[in-house]
């Protein structure tokens, strides 16, 4: 039985941070255009709503294939630094979307 590739697979770097104390911005840097390609076609608002539990019309998706990069946003689920935030830079965000099996929808 061989092993399902993911996202964090097809990646150079799948990184998370803080675009603001109300949003998360997550970022997937494909090692090609193969890669590129893939990723554009999986990760879409529904997805990303499904993984971080936030509305698919608040995710915002920016695909760039002159740089192999898909870049995410959408609101924290909690302020930056308030009593119910657990991830103070954002930094954890990213894990969800880099272990997303990578295989074309269909």
């Amino acid at each position: 039985m061989t092993e399902q590739r993911t996202l964090g697979d097809l990646a150079l770097e799948v990184r998370s941070k803080n675009a603001g104390p109300f949003w998360v911005t997550m970022e997937l840097f494909l090692r090609d255009e193969a890669g590129y390609a893939l990723a554009a076609e999986i990760v879409d608002e529904d997805l990303v709503a499904s993984l971080h539990e936030v509305r698919a019309q608040d995710v915002q998706i920016f695909r760039i294939p002159a740089l192999n990069v898909v870049k995410i946003s959408f609101p924290r689920p909690a302020p930056q630094g308030g009593l119910h935030d657990r991830d103070v830079h954002a930094g954890q965000h990213h894990v969800p979307l880099a272990s997303v099996p990578a295989h074309p929808r269909g």
